[in-house]
């Protein structure tokens, strides 16, 4: 294992040889804390197998700051996204055609990346429950994927869009299971 600052440090899952600030699509999954349940219940139709977010004040915070990255990063595009109780998924398309530098995933201060693109969404649903007092902890890293081919695109936008419908076997649903 690694040091930084004497302590021991997990090794990161980036690829060390990719420029996470490339044109690219990723495909994002971000926890809370010990899967706490802070961004609502799902709940089933009855009447179908249709299933979707009962969102808490927290969730429809973690849907509407989602929606608005673009504001914030005019090179990311939204595409496939779900809240559930206690994480999120989402596709990011990272357009920038003008990019010419390629740049290794590196160690220290990062901007216009994935990394940053997320520090930012996180810290901004992190802040709203801080100002408004409400208890909230995000898991402090999150996992991504680099998507690869338009079928991987297709499998991925379908597992987003039935996240809900399989929550009761999700393995992130750790209720009844402790």
């Amino acid at each position: 294992m690694d040091k930084f600052l004497n302590k021991y440090r997990i090794p990161s899952t980036r690829l060390q040889t990719w420029d996470y600030g490339s044109q690219a699509l990723y495909f994002i999954t971000i926890c809370t804390k010990d899967r706490e349940n802070y961004f609502g219940e799902i709940i089933t139709a009855e009447t179908q197998d249709l299933a979707s977010l009962r969102p808490t004040t927290m969730g429809a915070v973690a849907q509407k700051n989602w929606k608005e990255i673009p504001l914030h990063f005019p090179f990311v595009e939204l595409d496939e996204f779900i809240v559930m109780p206690n994480h999120i998924h989402g596709i990011l398309f990272f357009n920038v055609p003008w990019l010419c530098d390629w740049t290794t995933n590196k160690f220290g201060p990062q901007s216009k990346n994935l990394a940053s693109v997320i520090r930012g969404y996180k810290a901004s649903v992190k802040t709203f429950a801080t100002i408004n007092q409400i208890e909230f902890v995000w898991q402090s890293k999150f996992h991504d994927h680099i998507i690869h081919s338009a079928k991987e695109l297709s499998n991925i936008r379908q597992y987003i869009i039935n996240n809900p419908a399989n929550w009761e076997r999700d393995e992130d649903n750790l209720k009844d299971k402790t």
